[in-house]
């Protein structure tokens, strides 16, 4: 007999319920339940960040975190980084050629978008060190860094 826990989660500002086992990943859920196939599966051991989701505002690897421990939780994946168009992260990424194969980019973006709404002008280093645990085996980062940057240098201008 398998006992399943009701869970309810905002997730890219939809609330969204489901009945899960409670060994199931929250990636496994947003992947597989929700269909929100952004966050990716990279590693199944928390160690590349394909998967980083915003969970209430802080960066977390879905792939270390039960659905059960997310009930009544905010989650944002890259689905819900912008709404219609292009969030400027994005934007930065695609200009400054900040992703090759893709397969690193949901969590590099969400990394990215949670650094810039904690501290909109982050230096190098801070840059680097936000990105730190979410690998990339395309670009060799220079790329990366440079797309936050251009980002976050963009949003502070268009912020009065």
């Amino acid at each position: 007999m398998t006992t399943t826990q009701h869970v309810s989660l905002t997730v890219n500002g939809e609330v969204r319920e489901a009945d899960v086992e409670p060994r199931l990943l929250l990636v496994h859920l947003l992947r597989d339940v929700f269909g929100l196939t952004g966050t990716h599966v990279g590693c199944d051991t928390s160690n590349c960040g394909a998967c980083t989701v915003l969970l209430d505002g802080q960066t977390v690897k879905s792939c270390s975190v039960l659905a059960v421990q997310a009930d009544g939780a905010e989650i944002t994946t890259i689905e819900g980084l912008a709404n219609g168009e292009w969030h400027q992260v994005q934007t930065s990424f695609k200009e400054c050629h900040g992703l090759q194969c893709g397969y690193c980019t949901p969590g590099m973006l969400i990394a990215a978008q949670a650094l810039l709404n904690a501290n909109p002008r982050p230096t190098e280093a801070e840059i680097r060190d936000a990105i730190s645990g979410n690998l990339c085996r395309c670009t060799g980062y220079q790329q990366i860094v440079e797309a936050v940057a251009l980002a976050a240098q963009r949003m502070a201008e268009a912020t009065p």
